[in-house]
């Protein structure tokens, strides 16, 4: 295996950057800003790809396919939602590529200039909402429930594998209704569905709320969003799903015949997750040993390995093992058994330490004579022996229980990083020095979020659907608030 992580207590950014690429998830590519994903990395993400669009088929949606191209002018047709990207647009101008005459290489043909230029999909809403307009005609069509899997480009300079990149791997969700109380409804819905799979399957406790307007997604009228706090104190937003109100269908004159005969405009949702959440797998649970990934989401749950001499020992092993991977498998556990002979047993659990595998078994000639395997757990670092015909029931066991342990220990951090404050000097201590959640008194006002932005770096993450409300004065003008929102250093 490689070098040694960097402690998180070192330097986390270097620990997390080191694992991504020790743990072969991901790397750079030869394309500044973007990143490739290995192997390992794009098996975590077809897990949790695959039990997202189960849930999103079981909630009535479809999937579909757009261009990847948009127009210029689509942009422009929604003022708010062009003025959110137009600083992270990837422009296409040209058509074709020719041979330099003096022989220098090639160039962009100029006699090869697009009439209009087409923009990378940073986002879909305005090459969707455009189809959509040839889709709807009548309450009869809708609701219209649409999901797209795809790649976007949003042209980042100061990039970080997973978290922030020019190119990533997202899910797009596009809806249409027929009432405004409907699409509300979808987008709590699927505000729901996120925060269900984060807490389920990531194991990582997030908090359901609302942005503020500044915060917003672009051309939205509310953003419902999950908040996940790391194991450096800092949040990070790990789904949003946006009410669009009519915006989008008055931009690209989307209407509808209703019961009655009248015309009307429809109502429209739009909701994303992304390869971001891969960051967060890894932020919330790994340790200063390599990944910890919970048992739902691992592409290996459990790995044998066999100790032997010689290729005569390594057969007998195999052939007693064969029986218990046939079972395993017919559970539905993935496993694998590592025979591979260019590698000693200390190398391979070294690596799939790092790599985070949920449960290993060790099995020598000893072994075999005992009727034991030796069982470790990646999370506690644990390890025991247990009995031949006893170790199906304790794998199944060890993976549940490897699961919930998990989850309460994320959970355990993100309540004891939880702060009521209530002045600002406070706060900024309290940021400094603790991190994480601050919940606070804010006036509401764009002036007043803006100042503690720009006086701490602290953003207003969501105002919390959990806790009652409960109205104070803001902590930095002393102006009524309604409520308390919760503040932290984001990524």
């Amino acid at each position: 295996m490689g070098k040694r992580l960097t402690k998180r207590s070192e330097d986390y950014s270097k620990w997390y950057n080191e694992l991504v690429v020790e743990a072969n998830l991901a790397e750079n590519s030869g394309v500044r800003g973007c990143m490739v994903i290995k192997p390992y990395g794009y098996a975590i993400w077809e897990k949790m790809q695959a039990e997202l669009d189960s849930e999103f088929k079981e909630t009535g949606h479809e999937n579909a396919y757009f261009p990847l191209f948009i127009p210029k002018s689509y942009l422009s047709k929604e003022a708010s939602h062009v003025a959110g990207f137009a600083k992270e647009c990837a422009v296409v101008t040209h058509y074709r590529l020719k041979n330099a005459e003096d022989g220098s290489g090639i160039i962009v043909d100029p006699d090869a200039k697009l009439e209009e230029e087409l923009i990378v999909r940073p986002t879909s809403e305005t090459i969707i909402w455009d189809t959509f307009r040839r889709w709807i005609q009548s309450y009869r069509d809708l609701p219209l429930l649409i999901n797209q899997w795809a790649n976007v480009v949003r042209w980042e300079m100061r990039t970080r594998l997973f978290l922030r990149t020019a190119e990533f791997l997202w899910q797009e969700g596009h809806t249409a209704h027929a009432t405004e109380p409907e699409a509300i409804e979808e987008a709590e819905k699927i505000m729901h569905l996120y925060a269900n799979f984060a807490e389920d399957h990531m194991a990582m406790p997030v908090i359901r709320g609302i942005k503020t307007e500044s915060e917003r997604f672009a051309g939205a009228i509310e953003t419902y969003c999950i908040e996940a706090l790391m194991q450096d104190g800092k949040a990070l937003q790990a789904g949003t799903s946006h009410f669009l109100g009519q915006n989008f269908a008055k931009a690209f004159d989307v209407k509808f015949a209703t019961k009655e005969g009248k015309q009307e405009y429809v109502w429209a949702t739009s909701w994303g997750a992304s390869t971001r959440l891969m960051g967060a797998l890894i932020m919330t649970h790994s340790d200063d040993n390599g990944l910890v990934l919970p048992p739902k989401l691992a592409p290996i749950q459990v790995v044998i390995v066999p100790i032997y001499k010689g290729i005569e020992q390594l057969e007998v092993i195999a052939d007693k093992i064969d029986p218990l991977v046939k079972e395993l498998r017919k559970k539905g556990i993935s496993v694998k058994f590592d025979d591979r002979d260019t590698h000693k047993p200390g190398f391979k659990f070294n690596e799939y330490e790092l790599k985070g595998v949920p449960v290993r078994l060790a099995v020598g000639q000893r072994d075999l004579e005992n009727g034991t395997y030796e069982v470790a757990r990646r999370d506690t670092l644990t390890k025991e022996v247990v009995p031949m015909d006893e170790v199906v029931a304790k794998i199944e066991f060890l993976l549940e229980d490897i699961q919930k342990n998990i989850f309460k220990k994320a959970l355990d951090y993100r309540d004891t990083h939880i702060t009521e404050v209530n002045s600002y000097d406070e706060f900024k201590v309290q940021l400094e020095e603790k991190g994480g959640f601050i919940s606070a008194h804010w006036d509401g006002s764009l002036e007043t979020e803006n100042k503690i932005k720009d006086e701490t770096k602290a953003t207003i993450r969501c105002v919390p659907f959990e806790g009652e409300k409960q109205s104070g004065q803001c902590m930095v003008t002393g102006k009524p608030s309604q409520a308390r929102v919760l503040f932290a250093k984001a990524y």
